[in-house]
């Protein structure tokens, strides 16, 4: 790494949203210097006036991060960069970042999807785009109101090199932000992307008025799901267990804090949909079940969401399909 001082790094955060924000308030609190990128100069401006009131509405922010849109001033003599751009533009962002990141510079994905377009999880855009760079990943049950506000918060950074991960695990723990290690990539982001279908999932669940013994059948069935496409793809059972698996599929379902989870509830609720922030699993809905089809993985409700979303079935219709499946074992995998 290229700081002078090797204990203090710095750090350049890549999106100017909710979840960039909080955690450039968190590199703040580790002790790091951060420079924050975003596209939007009047963004920009209220980050350097200490508020972000798009995203985090009545939380002052620290002065201390460096928020700027010229991307290369960002990324100028950088120790590590955290891309907290949506999954569906990051192979955009990377080739505007490319020509300014330092080589062997790691890149520390903090969103959460899969490409619509290619099925790639985030982490093979990074090894494709940026081979000289290490790639990990940040995950968990978090949001970014409480992160931004310093709320007791714990997440996992994987990477395939189990010292990075660590040392990154290290760097970025903070009083009241504390930061598990791995070296299980692939499961890290799989937990982290289909969480959001499934949040959709119960969202429409509650908002439909199906009762809260549906909505926990739907969690427990959906990480069956979960552990199946994650098993395809050859992540380990207890990465799935934890925090990036079930604790973020646990809080990602029952809070309507949820981008996901609220946009489902509205979807349930048969309000208009036009002008809601992202949520991500709509995205990674279509692309999962399409996975799920091609690995021969079973997905029932994964493929539901997938066509509530499109239109192709309502909500009644979709339960009831699955609550017409044949009986089975319950652990049956």
């Amino acid at each position: 790494m290229t700081a002078s001082n090797p204990t203090i790094w710095r750090t350049t955060v890549l999106g100017g949203g909710a979840w960039g924000t909080a955690l450039g308030l968190a590199m703040l609190r580790a002790g790091h210097s951060v420079r924050l990128w975003a596209r939007d100069a009047q963004m920009v401006a209220s980050i350097g006036r200490g508020e972000n009131p798009r995203y985090l509405p009545g939380i002052p922010l620290d002065k201390g991060i460096s928020a700027t849109t010229d991307i290369g001033e960002a990324l100028s003599g950088t120790d590590c960069v955290l891309v907290v751009t949506p999954a569906q533009s990051l192979r955009a962002v990377l080739a505007q970042a490319k020509p300014h990141i330092p080589l062997g510079v790691p890149l520390v994905l903090c969103a959460k999807g899969i490409e619509r377009e290619t099925g790639a999880l985030l982490s093979s855009i990074v090894t494709e785009t940026l081979p000289e760079n290490p790639v990990a990943v940040l995950s968990g049950p978090s949001f970014a109101v409480d992160v931004a506000r310093g709320l007791p918060t714990a997440v996992v950074v994987a990477a395939n090199k189990e010292a990075l991960a660590t040392e990154l695990a290290a760097r970025f723990s903070a009083q009241n932000l504390r930061c598990y290690s791995s070296d299980d990539v692939t499961g890290v982001e799989i937990g982290g992307a289909l969480k959001n279908v499934f949040a959709i999932a119960a969202g429409a669940v509650t908002g439909a008025g199906l009762g809260a013994s549906a909505q926990a059948a739907m969690v427990t069935r959906g990480f069956v799901e979960l552990r199946r496409i994650g098993a395809a793809f050859g992540a380990r059972p207890e990465t799935l267990m934890g925090l990036s698996g079930l604790g973020d599929l646990l809080l990602t379902c029952s809070s309507t804090q949820s981008r996901n989870f609220a946009y489902g509830l509205a979807l349930g609720r048969g309000e208009s949909l036009a002008g809601r922030p992202l949520a991500e699993g709509v995205a990674t809905a279509a692309i999962a079940a399409r996975i799920a089809a091609e690995r021969g993985v079973d997905a029932p409700i994964i493929s539901a969401a997938a066509a509530i979303l499109d239109g192709t079935v309502t909500i009644d219709q979709a339960v009831s399909a699955l609550m017409a499946r044949p009986l089975k074992n319950e652990n049956d995998l």
